[in-house]
């Protein structure tokens, strides 16, 4: 049987990140992780500073859609997700903004955090409407975007109308099965990897039950609504499934669409027919609530 686009980018996957070992250093990660994302895609950006942050724009259209990268607190960039920013944007008819937080461990917790705040709040005191404003991120910036709604909160500060997580990592306790279930499916998000991770974002005796480390754990009432695509692959899939039943209960309004046979961030793979079909649906959200 010919090779299907999943079999072809899990093959790419390896070959970019199977040989990651002990001796392998950050730095050499780093840019792996950069390659892998972006797929060797360059999106035009528009630099600037925000908020004292290096950030960039992309797109056009009156709403804006902050953009929080994944990539464990560790990994990722302007480089590795504008080609993602870029294909949200085209979808929504937005202006995206993303930035270039502190990453771990060099800046551990709450460095990403107090950088995503500084620029939502550069964003609103330069004049940005909260009812044209949604905040989005995948993986690891899934979870530096719903903290950086509490946080918003927790200053009196205006929320904006929109949240989009993909494939979200909002769980530091790891608590979810699909760790288990999903462990031989899922080459991106192995458990292990991601209690590494933790100790590296948190620190020793840092606490992965915080609330704004781990933001699933905190106090979700009065957040916008929300819109969750993850694989069914995913072994964060669980972290989806906390987040679709704690906001529920807590009467945010929130849809949590589950693609069949898809890993980690599928969206930021151009060769998955499911990432441009996803693209397409978060685009259509963003355009009713803030295009």
């Amino acid at each position: 049987m010919p090779d299907t686009p999943m079999d072809q980018l899990l093959r790419r996957i390896t070959e970019k990140t199977g040989h990651w070992g002990r001796e392998t250093t950050l730095d050499a990660m780093r840019e792996g992780f950069e390659d892998l994302i972006s797929g060797g895609r360059e999106a035009a950006l528009r630099h600037e500073v925000i908020g004292g942050i290096p950030a960039a724009w992309t797109g056009a259209g009156e709403g804006v859609l902050l953009y929080c990268h994944g990539g464990g607190y560790q990994m990722g960039s302007l480089r590795s997700h504008g080609p993602l920013m870029a294909d949200l944007a085209k979808a929504a008819g937005v202006r995206v903004l993303g930035f270039d937080y502190r990453l771990a461990p060099e800046h551990r917790y709450p460095a990403a955090a107090e950088d995503a705040l500084s620029v939502y709040r550069a964003l609103l005191a330069s004049g940005t409407d909260p009812r044209r404003l949604a905040i989005a991120g995948d993986s690891a910036g899934a979870g530096l975007a719903l903290g950086t709604l509490l946080r918003a909160r927790a200053e009196g500060l205006p929320l904006p109308a929109a949240a989009v997580f993909l494939s979200p990592w909002v769980d530091m306790q790891a608590r979810g099965t699909s760790y288990d279930s999903n462990a031989a499916q899922d080459p991106l998000t192995q458990k292990s990897k991601v209690l590494a991770m933790v100790r590296a974002y948190l620190g020793r005796g840092g606490d992965p039950a915080d609330p704004l480390a781990s933001p699933v754990n905190g106090d979700l009432a009065g957040l916008p609504e929300m819109l969750i695509h993850v694989g069914s692959h995913e072994t964060v899939l669980g972290d989806s499934e906390l987040l679709l039943e704690r906001a529920r209960a807590a009467g945010v309004s929130v849809e949590l669409v589950v693609w069949a046979g898809m890993v980690h961030h599928f969206q930021v793979f151009p060769e998955l027919p499911e990432a441009e079909s996803s693209i397409s649906q978060i685009g259509a959200f963003l355009r009713r609530r803030i295009g």
